[in-house]
């Protein structure tokens, strides 16, 4: 088998793309990773397209990709860096597609909120490239999970709005770049 073709060790739980909906992949299934993208992966079957979350990582014979320092978000003081916040976000992949939320611009606002216990809160504002994306919820989740990985970050919600509505004029240059768009 080549590097990217696999055959499942153990059941995994997966999310089929692009509807959301849960899914178990059974042990010995043949899969295809297409994406190994913000530490989660994007793989072919016959049966279609799935996301297999990193956390599950070794059912594809694969290492968990690390989160880095756990410690650094126990033992911070004060508010957390907004670039920070910014480049963990650029961790989250909509699965389909290879460019992160941000330089995709499904990302139109980041508010860091000082909470009543002196620990800090991020509030997202994201879209997602269509409004019937059965992703949505999934995309949601990674980011809020890599907002609150930010040390200093004890705790984030992500809002997904759809005004203004995307386009792709809201990609940045980069992600022009690897999308073949420039």
């Amino acid at each position: 088998m080549s590097e990217d073709v696999k055959e499942l060790v153990r059941d995994v739980d997966v999310t089929i793309i692009p509807q959301g909906d849960p899914f178990v992949l059974t042990q010995g299934t043949i899969v295809t990773i297409t994406h190994r993208l913000g530490g989660n992966f994007t793989v072919t079957t016959p049966q279609g397209m799935f996301r297999v979350a990193g956390k599950d990582a070794s059912a594809l014979g694969e290492e968990l990709a690390s989160d880095g320092d756990s410690d650094a978000n126990k033992n911070h003081v004060g508010p957390p860096q907004e670039q920070a916040i910014w480049d963990n976000l650029k961790l989250v992949y909509d699965p389909e597609i290879p460019v992160n939320i941000v330089d995709l611009g499904l990302v139109y606002s980041l508010d860091i909120v000082e909470k009543e216990d002196g620990k800090y809160g991020v509030n997202v504002a994201m879209t997602l490239t269509a409004p019937g994306c059965g992703m949505g919820p999934v995309i949601a989740e990674d980011a809020q999970t890599r907002a609150v990985q930010t040390p200093g970050v004890s705790e984030a919600d992500v809002d997904i709005v759809w005004e203004p509505p995307w386009n792709q004029d809201m990609i940045s240059e980069a992600g022009k770049m690897e999308l073949g768009l420039i």
